[in-house]
């Protein structure tokens, strides 16, 4: 029998055509100049803003923190996207040394400190290393303030180890999930692959741009103040940073879901502080639930600030930390074992106690004016 085979079939390769091929070329090429360009601008940010502090290697994490001067310990936590100069322009960082022994801490991926990428750094996470530093740094007691994010790693500081944070001071933070566009808007720069080619090319020019507009975001209804002017910008955006921020950013709600079952097994002294007209945080929605579902906090609705309250008003903040430290135990009487030295020149005043209309009735509330 005559046996036939079949022509085998023609395969072609079919080229883009040219107009496609130069348009994709010449992207290609501009992202990789203004990579270059973005990486140029962080190494410089970096120059001209070196590291103020200390460095500690925690499990294999650098961190990057400022310890000042001495007697009761109290630890700042900064929020997403910041860094320890945010404390450091408000004021509060310099005011409580002068009595207490400040611990600020750059948190992973912000300021100089690294954020491996192996792990998922939730509030717990962080809130882990924070301790193991603390431990390594001798501090077996600390009151801690939280702004923000920072708020979320307090909380889970404290819900762990009660024995090591004796009191919270918890600002602007955000507490329960809720509906956020910003949390889409915000989290590409967190995704594989495509956030990396984000966070290297567009994302710090978009952030340079969106700047002065995040700016009064986060400090309106107040102006910015001129004493912001010392925060360094171009380490914020660089990026680094960006990719971080945006990974906090994406974690917000996850966060707030695994949380909120615990807050009310925490019997340490907690002190809540935020701006009544807050743009960012609901304050009615965060702080004032926690208030309501921690029987022994105190809030503190501070009238006409957003959510940079401790940089619009230092003074009341600091005054919260002096009643946490007075609620936990920390300002013994004088001669205990955590006696306090006498109020410096130029420190927080007593927190005032006008209390507006609106806190009548409700346990633990006032209403405080900048």
């Amino acid at each position: 029998m005559t046996s036939y085979q079949l022509p085998a079939r023609r395969t072609s390769k079919r080229a883009l055509p040219k107009g496609t091929a130069a348009a994709v070329g010449g992207t290609v090429a501009a992202l990789a100049v203004v990579a270059l360009v973005n990486r140029y601008l962080a190494r410089k940010a970096e120059r001209d803003n070196p590291p103020q502090g200390r460095f500690i290697d925690v499990d294999g994490v650098r961190l990057h923190y400022i310890d000042r001067g001495s007697g009761t310990t109290i630890v700042l936590l900064h929020g997403n996207g910041s860094m320890i100069q945010d404390f450091e322009s408000s004021g509060v960082l310099e005011t409580a040394a002068r009595k207490y022994r400040v611990i600020a801490f750059d948190r992973p991926g912000f300021g100089y400190s690294t954020r491996p990428r192996g792990i998922v750094w939730t509030a717990d996470a962080q809130a882990e290393l924070i301790h193991r530093a603390l431990g390594q740094m001798g501090v077996q007691r600390a009151t801690v303030l939280g702004h923000s994010w920072g708020a979320s790693v307090a909380l889970g500081l404290a819900m762990k180890y009660p024995q090591t944070v004796v009191g919270l001071v918890l600002a602007s933070g955000y507490y329960y999930p809720s509906v956020r566009a910003d949390v889409l808007l915000l989290s590409g720069p967190a995704l594989p692959v495509l956030g990396d080619i984000l966070s290297y090319t567009v994302s710090p020019i978009i952030s340079r741009l969106l700047w002065p507009l995040l700016l009064r975001k986060i400090f309106g209804p107040a102006p910015v103040p001129n004493k912001f002017n010392g925060f360094p910008k171009e380490m914020a955006v660089r990026p680094s940073q960006i990719r971080a921020s945006a990974a906090e950013t994406a974690l917000m709600i996850p966060n707030a879901v695994s949380m909120q079952r615990r807050y009310s097994s925490l019997k340490n002294p907690v002190v809540i502080i935020a701006g009544d007209q807050d743009r960012l945080v609901n304050i009615d929605q965060q702080s004032a639930r926690l208030h309501r579902d921690m029987g022994q906090s105190k809030l503190r609705r501070v009238a006409g600030a957003g959510h940079m309250v401790h940089q619009t008003a230092p003074a009341l903040v600091m005054a919260a930390l002096e009643e946490s430290l007075t609620e936990s135990g920390e300002l013994a009487s004088e001669g205990g074992p955590h006696a306090a030295s006498p109020r410096a020149k130029g420190s927080a005043p007593p927190l005032p106690r006008h209390v507006g209309a609106e806190a009548h009735g409700r346990r633990g509330q006032l209403d405080v004016g900048t």
